[in-house]
This record gives structure tokens, C-alpha cells and sequence, in this order.
């Protein structure tokens, strides 16, 4: 009979091992010791907590509504919300409003290292170690001939090593943004989340999400096409980009920009088939990225409960599960998403979108509730943005 090592040296099969510890990873285990708080879980990553993560930071009220699904209702509190969100559009169309919920913005390196320790304290063991090889052995996974599980979870981002080994491809460059990230001072009280579109290399955006702490999150993103369009190096485009930028997304003179870091994003409107046998895939691994904000943390937090779910509720099948799961709580507004990131194309889309955001609260609650949680839109809303577009190119 064969036998089984954990990486502690004791003989037995783990019931979940996690590979990744951001938030997908962190809310797969929290998910999984909170449903069974006797099972074992593994939660794996290459990096040691807290580490730094490019990324926006922004975290929705879709986000913390999943905090509180996995138990941490209280994890932001000490974190003062953002209670506005302003938007230009790429021809000048400009919306302005207090959003229904305010959002967060807490760094990553913050944030994933209150999950990883949250999952600590609830019991899941939590190994510094990178994943390299991973056979199937019967009923099991043997990733890296030490450890065995009986589901495992992928949330190893964007360049996710298992979703490679696992023989799924990574991301087309056509359903691939990059973006520049870094940190600049900004007023104490500023409490407004800027997104500024470009029509130069659309889709694009640049940012401004302030912390609260008297910095904030700066940045830039276009797609990884447009980007080498430019026939230039991209650090070059980036953070040229940013920097011209920046006078129009901070109402003062900008000091110097900090930490500036590079990430990929793979939108969902390329996302593969979630997993495969007991593998599933999940967050930024599974390309859960919103491809109208590039928002990915709710996307996140989600799909590591659901997989944790299928994990537990169908060990000897749950892809199937997991799949079913995603489905009920993403399919309609994946739909959504991924007719509006082809209308958005055109930049007259969204200039007509938000033209009529500004005029009409629902509109703009609806457009937030599409890039930043898990909305759909109405055929009537569509209608008006339609309407408005059309009478915009005659």
C-alpha cells in the first residue's frame, strides 16, 4: 500500500490543500475549516506574509459582504470607507456621486495578511512552500511527490503555476491587461475613488484610490495589445502614461509616486474551464478579473468560498460542483460583462454610459454594481444607454 506524507512528516492525505494565500486562496481555507472546523487544510505559497501585491486596493462593499459570509464582518473597521467615486469618461462625460455602499481601500500587503493569519487562528496550517509538480494518484493529488490531498484549490494569480500544470493555457494577450501601481500623498480627508479613462490606446484608465492615511493608490492600465502597439519599452509607456496622468486625477500638485509595480490582469471575458479533475481554480488563476474595472478581489473572495464549498460538499466530483456554483452566483453577470466589454470597444459606449449615469442615480448604483460586485443590466437601462449612444454618433 502506498504510502502517504504530509509536509509535516505526518502519514495522511490533507482534505484541502490551498495553493496561493491572497484572498482567493485565504477564503478557500477559512471557507473550508469553517464549514468543517475537523478537516484539514493546507494553505501553500511562495511568499512569506505580509508581502507587498500590485494591485488597485480597492475593496467594494461586495467584497466585505463576502468578509462576512466567511466570518470577519470586522476586518476593515479600522479603515475609514470611501464614500464617493468619480468617473470620466474618454470623450469628458463626468459622473460625480456618493456610491449606495461605501468601498475600502487597504493595501494588499495589509489585507492578505489579515486573511492568511485569519485562517491561522482557525485552525488551517500554513507553509511557506512553491508548488512544481502535481500527478493524480487515484483518489488524491501528489504535488510535488511530498504532499496529497483530496481537492486542491489554485489561487496562485495571474501566472498561476498549476493552472500550467493542469495543462490549461494562460490568458490570451487579447483578454490581458497591464497595469503600473504606486503610492502618492495625497490630502488626509480625501475620500473620493478617481477613474479616468483615456481615448489614447482605449480601453484604458488611470486611478486614484486614497487609503485614508494621507497617501494613495495610483495608477494605470490598458490592454496588453495596446501596449505593445507603442513600439516602446513598457516600463516607458506605463509610467510616461501615469505621469501625465496624474494632474488630472489629483486636485493638488503631485509628489513623487512610490513603489511603482507592474501587474497582469486576466480578464474573464477569457476564462478557461475552472479546473480539472479534483484541481479547481480560483480568483486571478481561474481569470476572475472584471474586464470593465479590472475589480478582481470580490471575484475572489467568491470563487474561493464556492471552490472550498465543491471541495468539501463533492470531493469525488467537485469541478462539477464548483462549476454549478459559479454558475448560480456569476453566470447572468459574466453574460453581462462580457457583452458590455465588446459594446465598450467603442469608447462612445461608455461616454454614453456615463453621460447618463449622471443624470439618472439608478444608472450610475447599476454601473457600480456591474464593475465592482456581481450586477446585471436591466433591458430598459440598456435601452437608455443605447438611445443616448445612438443619438451621440448621428
Amino acid at each position: 500500500m502506498e504510502r502517504v506524507y504530509g509536509v509535516d512528516g505526518v502519514d495522511g492525505v490533507w482534505d484541502l490543500v490551498v495553493v496561493g494565500a491572497g484572498p482567493a486562496g485565504s477564503a478557500a481555507a477559512l471557507r473550508a475549516r469553517q464549514l468543517d472546523p475537523g478537516c484539514r487544510v493546507l494553505l501553500v505559497d511562495q511568499a512569506a506574509f505580509p508581502r507587498d501585491k500590485a494591485c488597485g486596493d480597492g475593496i467594494a462593499a461586495h467584497a466585505r459582504q463576502e468578509l462576512a459570509l466567511l466570518g470577519l464582518p470586522d476586518l476593515l473597521d479600522d479603515h475609514r470607507p470611501t464614500p464617493r467615486l468619480a468617473v470620466t469618461a474618454p470623450g469628458g462625460a463626468r459622473v460625480s456621486a456618493a456610491v449606495a455602499r461605501p468601498n475600502h481601500v487597504v493595501p494588499r500587503r495589509v489585507f492578505d495578511a489579515r486573511l492568511v493569519e485569519a485562517a491561522r487562528a482557525r485552525g488551517v496550517e500554513v507553509r511557506r512552500h512553491r508548488v512544481r509538480t502535481l500527478t493524480a494518484h487515484g483518489g488524491h493529488i501528489r504535488l510535488d511527490g511530498a504532499i496529497s490531498a483530496r481537492v486542491v484549490v489554485a489561487a496562485d494569480g495571474a501566472n498561476s503555476a498549476v493552472r500550467r500544470l493542469i495543462g490549461l493555457p494562460p490568458s490570451p494577450d487579447r483578454h490581458t491587461a497591464i497595469a503600473v501601481r504606486g503610492y502618492a500623498d495625497v490630502p488626509p480627508d480625501d475620500d473620493v475613488q478617481v477613474i479616468v479613462m483615456q481615448r489614447e490606446a482605449w480601453p484604458a484608465y488611470a486611478w486614484s484610490f486614497p487609503v485614508g492615511d494621507g497617501t494613495a493608490n495610483i495608477g494605470y492600465g490598458l490592454l496588453l495589445p495596446r501596449l505593445r502597439e507603442a513600439g516602446l519599452p513598457g516600463r516607458e509607456v506605463l509610467h510616461g502614461r501615469l505621469a501625465r496622468l496624474l494632474p488630472a486625477l489629483l486636485e493638488h500638485p503631485p509628489g513623487e509616486v512610490r513603489d511603482l509595480r507592474a501587474h497582469h490582469l486576466p480578464l474573464s471575458t477569457g476564462r478557461p474551464v475552472p479546473g480539472a479533475g479534483r484541481v479547481l481554480l480560483a480568483g486571478d488563476a481561474a481569470s476572475l478579473i472584471n474586464p470593465l474595472t479590472g475589480e478582481g478581489i470580490y471575484y475572489a473572495l467568491l470563487s474561493g468560498r464556492l471552490a472550498a464549498e465543491a471541495a468539501l460538499g463533492s470531493p469525488g466530483d467537485p469541478l462539477r460542483a464548483y462549476r454549478r456554483g459559479l454558475r448560480r452566483a456569476l453566470g447572468r453577470h459574466l453574460r453581462t460583462t462580457d457583452a458590455l466589454a465588446l459594446a465598450a470597444r467603442s469608447h462612445g459606449f461608455i461616454d454614453a454610459a456615463i453621460a447618463v449615469a449622471a443624470r439618472r442615480t439608478e444608472v450610475f448604483d447599476l454601473l457600480v454594481d456591474v464593475g465592482l460586485g456581481a450586477g446585471t443590466v436591466p433591458p430598459r437601462l440598456a435601452a437608455a444607454v443605447a438611445l443616448r449612444w445612438l443619438r451621440d454618433i448621428t
